[in-house]
Parts: C-alpha cells; structure tokens; sequence
C-alpha cells in the first residue's frame, strides 16, 4: 500500500470541515443560484478585510521562517508577485454594484472576519510560521473547489456583468493552479513540526473562515417566495 503524501494527509484531516462548509445556508443557496445581492456585497465586504492581510501575512511569514526552509521563502516571494493588489479588485466591484468603496476601505470587518485575521498574525508571531500555510490552504481549497461555479450563479441570479465579477471569477480558475503549486510545496515539509503546524492551523482556520459565511445576512425572504408575490 502506497503511503500517503503529507498533502493527502490534509485533504484527509479535513474533509468534515470543507462538507460542512459548503453546508452553511449562504454557500448552500448560492451554489444552488438562490443569492441576494445584500449577501454578495456582504461577501465581498469581508474578503476585502481579510485579502488586503494576505501580503503583509505572507511577508511576515517569510520573515520568521529558518534558513532551511529558504526554498519556502522562495516560493513565498512568488505567492506575493501573485497576490498583490487583489484587495483593490474588491473594491473595484464593490464600486461597480454601486456600493461607496472607500467606505468600505475605511471601515471595519465583521467580528468573524477580524478574528480570522488575528489568529493568522498569531500564528506567524507566536507559533511556527509555517502553519500560515494551513490559512492559505483553507482559502484556497475553498475557492478553487466553489469560485467558479459560485461566480456562475451569482452573475445569473443577480443579472450583473463580469466587471462586477473580477474577484471571484479570477479565483476559481487561478486557485486550481495555485493548488497544484500548494501540493507540491506541503509534500516538500519533511519536518514533524512543520507539517503539524499546518495540519493545526488548518483544523482552526476551517471554522474560522466557516464563522465569516454564517454571519453573511441571508433576507428573509427567498428568492422562490419573491417570484411567487411578483
């Protein structure tokens, strides 16, 4: 029997966690093209707070890490040059739904969100760096499996064009290359620690993320029981 990667590992440890994600009631009707356009600024909203940490986790990450793990640095550099700006594409959709985006540069992310984004700073100050890995692959493991299909539902539901969609479009098929990248990363960890550290990281960054979904507002009122009143 052959033994299973570290990446095979993860995927294994967290299987419930990404089920009873896409089970919360907002990724549930979305992917079901039942979406409200209160929810997907709402998503929106908080992707902004979290994504504009995404440079500055990676660098201080990169930061901390031991020299024997230069190779990680390395590819650190290259998950930057990938990520830069992505925030702003946010934002620039968020203008587009006709929402005031400087506002929402100014403001202030949901308690969930803030949360999330406190323990990534804590996990690369506190703990072992590496297990900001963990963060990157619940993210990412999350867009690549449902960004695509998502966007579909939301554009068809909400009649809105693609320039209303840049974020979400661009990580459906962007985070499946960068998974491929992921796993080969992960199956390079050759230490306990490192590799217990993401697997940690991972098992908490899941219902971290999952919090940020079951706080997005849902109306009350379906879309079913609107078309029934028109």
């Amino acid at each position: 029997m052959t033994e299973q990667t570290f990446f095979e590992q993860l995927e294994q440890a967290t299987a419930d966690a990404r089920q009873a994600l896409q089970r919360i009631p907002a990724i549930a009707r979305c992917l079901e093209g039942q979406v409200e356009p209160e929810t997907y600024r709402a998503f929106l909203v908080e992707a902004y707070h979290h994504v504009k940490h995404t440079v500055p986790l990676l660098m201080a990450c990169g930061s901390r890490l031991p020299e024997r793990l230069e190779w990680l640095r390395e590819a650190i550099v290259h998950y930057i040059d990938e990520e830069v700006g992505h925030q702003e594409w946010i934002l620039n959709d968020l203008h587009r739904l006709g929402a005031d985006k400087e506002a929402v540069r100014h403001g202030k992310p949901g308690v969930a969100t803030e949360l999330m984004v406190a323990y990534a700073y804590d996990t690369v100050s506190r703990g072992n760096p590496v297990g900001l890995f963990g963060m990157v692959y619940t993210l990412e493991k999350t867009s690549s499996t449902i960004a695509t299909h998502a966007a579909g539902q939301i554009r068809a539901a909400l009649d809105i064009g693609p320039e209303a969609m840049t974020y979400l479009r661009s990580h459906g098929s962007l985070d499946i290359e960068h998974m491929a990248h992921f796993e080969r990363l992960m199956n390079r960890l050759d230490n306990d620690g490192d590799r217990q550290a993401v697997m940690h990281a991972a098992s908490v960054f899941y219902p971290l993320y999952s919090a940020i979904f079951h706080a997005l507002p849902i109306p009350s009122r379906s879309m079913e029981e609107r078309s029934h009143a028109a």
